[in-house]
């Protein structure tokens, strides 16, 4: 069976090798590699087209022809972020190097594209895991953030060295954050789902929106934020998302509010460590006097 991380990884080390200027190594050249690369490994069965195929609730798909000769990769440029038009080119070209030999036919909806730990779903989390690998290696990932926290403009560059969305960037980001750290999508004052590291879920910091209806705290930034649009960040009492977080705890809430087709507002809480000590960390209970602001 081929590991997604692992598959990913061999092309990341490939491309690093070809490609020495920064520049041309990042964002990844999905289209390029898909055209270029598949036939060289699978010339029997590869990606022959890239279509752009703009259908209301579509976001991606590859197919083989009848002879399962060549494939078409399609996506949906109207959703308009190029970032997320790159991560579900990079999604589909994840099934064809993992998945080709299972089937013939992946469609995948924008539930399938962000539904990152759903247990009934192995193909499209693998999909989504290879993607993540592939646009964004660990490794220069690492560099980036290396010795600073979470920022507006942290993500920021992030987001625009390796050609995602803000909510990939955030995804890659938690999966090496220090401390307790969640990210979540909000729309219409419910929260679409959520994603936390270990140390979080482990210390009971944790939100289940698989089975349940969660609704965004009135009190949370994520709420302000989907009513005024932009995008700040703030330190506000643990209480408001987590009541079983003793008295005096802090939690600092990034939230950014996401124009499109599927508007919505994302949203990255970060806790201290479960060895927190409140007298260590009384500055952030100060006034908030230099919040970050970035403009729609």
């Amino acid at each position: 069976m081929i590991k997604p991380k692992a598959e990913a990884i061999r092309l990341s080390k490939m491309l690093s090798a070809i490609y020495k200027d920064i520049e041309e190594r990042f964002p990844v050249n999905v289209e390029k590699l898909a055209l270029e690369y598949t036939p060289v490994i699978s010339p029997g069965s590869y990606i022959a087209d890239i279509k752009d195929i703009s259908i209301h609730g579509f976001e991606g798909c590859l197919k083989s022809n009848k002879a399962g000769t060549k494939w078409l990769l399609a996506y949906n440029q109207s959703h308009g972020s190029p970032g997320r038009v790159r991560f579900t080119l990079a999604h589909e070209l994840g099934h064809f190097m993992l998945h080709r030999s299972l089937q013939n036919n992946f469609e995948c909806t924008e539930r399938d594209m962000y539904d990152w730990d759903s247990p009934y779903l192995t193909m499209e989390t693998e999909a989504d895991t290879f993607a993540s690998y592939l646009l964004m290696p660990l490794d220069d990932f690492r560099q980036q953030i290396y010795g600073t926290k979470m920022t507006i403009e942290l993500l920021e560059h992030c987001r625009k060295r390796y050609g995602v969305s803000r909510m990939a960037a955030a995804l890659k980001w938690i999966e090496i954050a220090p401390r307790r750290t969640l990210v979540v999508a909000g729309r219409d004052g419910f929260l679409l789902w959520a994603r936390m590291n270990e140390a979080s879920y482990k210390s009971g910091a944790y939100l289940s929106t698989r089975k349940t209806t969660v609704e965004v705290p009135g009190q949370s930034l994520l709420a302000d934020i989907e009513r005024t649009g932009g995008a700040m960040s703030r330190i506000s009492d643990a209480r408001i998302w987590f009541p079983n977080e003793p008295s005096g705890m802090v939690i600092e809430e990034t939230a950014i509010s996401v124009e499109g087709p599927y508007p919505y507002v994302l949203g990255i809480l970060q806790l201290p460590d479960i060895g927190w000590d409140s007298d260590k960390e009384d500055t952030l209970l100060e006034p908030l006097t230099s919040l970050e602001f970035v403009k729609k």
